[in-house]
């Protein structure tokens, strides 16, 4: 970790909703994806139990479609921290009718990933699931509280939301409810970028400009990944420079042309930009509540 002090109001208020947690909750646990928000929840629950280790284990909804280099850093951020790690499938839902995969062309396993989140939840009986969505990434997130209450189904009711004045966190919830947790809910992508900066931390090379195989489809980039992508005949495979500022399935989540190579050219990148991380995810794109329909079903 970076021994440098430095004043981050935006740190301290998300080290003091980690230990919020610990105190009021019985068996938390962090949302983890290998995504740059939740590497950050990560770094944050470090600093918050200094020196003892974090105290909660990671949970990973696994949908078999995410890029290669974000599991790949999964796995060595848990080795090298020795953190506790709960994978759950997607495919296995889908192999027990569960849930049923979409076809064609904007098919994609992200809204399959509710039905897991909620089965993973009950068989383990977490109470508090730590993730990392941020107000700035789309309306929907943006109505949430801190400690958000979920229901005995998992589900989010938008219109009856506790207030939480002056920082004061309430965790009291009924048998059967959980709470989704924000510890960087009012953090922007340009804070969470200058943190990784600040503190050094690695994450998934994917994130950098590199070349990969891609072709386009609605002015967007995809990768050319034949197995999970679904690509048209007429859409030619080509080579591009890209990054990703998001890392979900590879089938909903597009790349950006980029000369990023690195943490600091990344951040001059992000505070020019003009438009939202979330403009490169066509899950978002269904409706203009796309988002809140799966918050209200349970997904993260």
């Amino acid at each position: 970790m970076n021994d440098k002090v430095i004043n981050n109001p935006l740190e301290d208020e998300a080290i003091y909703i980690f230990r919020e947690v610990a105190g009021q909750f019985d068996k938390p646990v962090i949302l983890f994806s290998g995504g740059k928000d939740s590497i950050t929840l990560v770094r944050l629950a470090q600093k918050a139990f200094y020196p003892a280790k974090i105290p909660f284990p990671l949970l990973h909804i696994d949908t078999g479609h995410n890029f290669p280099e974000t599991i790949e850093f999964r796995d060595q951020l848990v080795e090298e921290l020795g953190l506790e790690l709960h994978v759950h499938y997607v495919q296995d839902n889908i192999d027990a009718g569960d849930v049923q995969e979409e076809k064609g062309k904007y098919a994609s396993r992200n809204m399959l990933q509710t039905e897991t989140l909620l089965q993973a939840i009950e068989e383990h009986g977490f109470d508090a699931c730590i993730g990392g969505a941020r107000r700035d990434e789309e309306k929907a997130r943006a109505k949430e509280r801190i400690f958000s209450v979920r229901d005995d189904f998992g589900q989010w009711d938008e219109k009856n939301q506790r207030p939480e004045v002056f920082d004061m966190l309430n965790g009291q919830i009924d048998f059967g409810q959980n709470v989704r947790v924000f510890p960087i809910s009012n953090w922007t992508e340009l804070d969470v970028w200058s943190y990784i900066q600040q503190e050094k931390m690695e994450i998934p090379s994917i994130y950098f400009a590199h070349k990969r195989k891609v072709f386009e489809r609605d002015g967007l980039i995809w990768s050319a990944h034949d197995e999970y992508v679904f690509r048209d005949d007429d859409e030619m495979v080509t080579e591009k420079i890209v990054r990703f500022r998001t890392v979900g399935d590879m089938s909903c989540t597009a790349a950006v042309e980029s000369l990023a190579f690195d943490i600091d050219k990344v951040v001059e990148e992000i505070a020019a930009s003009t438009l939202s991380e979330r403009g490169a995810r066509i899950d978002d794109k269904r409706s203009e509540a796309a988002m809140e329909k799966r918050k209200q079903q349970g997904y993260f």
